[in-house]
């Protein structure tokens, strides 16, 4: 079965946004695994608060202006 884990900032991406990305990386591994993967593919999003990562010695908070409408 094939897997793929994606961590984003929280608020980053809409709904609309997660499913495009789901149906995406699903038609990308079944042109690889073939259809019979289709039903067996598992996309996760995972959003990752705001203070709980940190990138160079920081702690990450999303801007504003990055945050996903709607």
């Amino acid at each position: 079965m094939p897997f793929v884990n994606i961590k984003t900032p929280e608020a980053a991406l809409t709904r609309a946004q997660k499913e495009d990305i789901i149906h995406r990386v699903t038609d990308m591994l079944t042109e690889y695994f073939t259809e019979a993967a289709r039903p067996h593919t598992m996309v996760l999003i995972e959003e990752v608060r705001d203070g709980g990562y940190g990138r160079a010695d920081a702690v990450y908070v999303t801007p504003d202006a990055w945050r996903a409408e709607g």
